[in-house]
């Protein structure tokens, strides 16, 4: 979190500073989706807020944090999204289903990340990993024992967890591209279950 300048002797709300960030942020991400990252001018972003351009400055030094901070709230949203459709399931096939379920539905949603995703794509080409892909090597080393457990109790197959891990996350994230970009209809509760469908019973008769 990025420090705020506040009068001597006045105390730091810190509530209040989370709720300035998050709503900077939530413009942030309208106005980077909507104008790409070279064309926004941060005094856009300031206007819909109806503060100063300083004030946004103060949260956020420069446009490229202010884009990373939109990006990396984002990818927080996203995993805070499918741990709470996934908490408590101990059925590895309700626990894929619903988390997949709960990431198409969350991009659905939230078409901005989508376009941010692309803009530090294009823009950011030099960085060493994508936000995208740092939240996903976070979150490795428990989806990996997850499968593991289900490996163990025979209900999913016996074969290297990171395979798994590697076929349903490219499936998933080319979905999602793949939906954005054909603005596909197909309802995302239904996709989920397709997807379900081919994971459990396979293409081949």
């Amino acid at each position: 979190m990025n420090d705020v300048k506040r009068g001597r002797g006045r105390p730091r709300d810190a509530g209040l500073v989370a709720r300035r960030e998050e709503e900077i942020l939530a413009v942030a991400t309208r106005v980077f989706a909507e104008t790409g990252y070279r064309q926004t001018d941060v005094q856009v972003v300031a206007d819909r807020l109806g503060v100063g351009k300083g004030t946004v400055y103060r949260y956020f030094p420069t446009k490229e944090v202010l884009f990373f901070g939109a990006v990396d709230a984002g990818m927080r949203a996203l995993v805070e999204c499918i741990d709470a459709a996934v908490s408590g399931l101990d059925d590895p096939v309700e626990h894929f289903e619903r988390g997949i379920r709960s990431y198409l539905g969350f991009f659905d949603r939230n078409p901005d990340l989508v376009e941010l995703l692309i803009i530090e794509r294009a823009e950011f080409r030099d960085r060493e990993q994508a936000t995208y892909f740092v939240y996903k090597e976070r979150d490795h080393a428990r989806r990996k024992a997850f499968i593991e457990k289900g490996i163990a109790s025979g209900i999913i197959r016996d074969i290297p967890p990171e395979r798994i891990m590697n076929v349903v996350g490219d499936c998933l994230y080319g979905a999602m591209f793949t939906n954005h970009f054909s603005n596909r209809r197909i309802p995302y509760e239904r996709q989920a279950a397709n997807i379900m469908d081919l994971l459990m019973n396979g293409v081949f008769t």
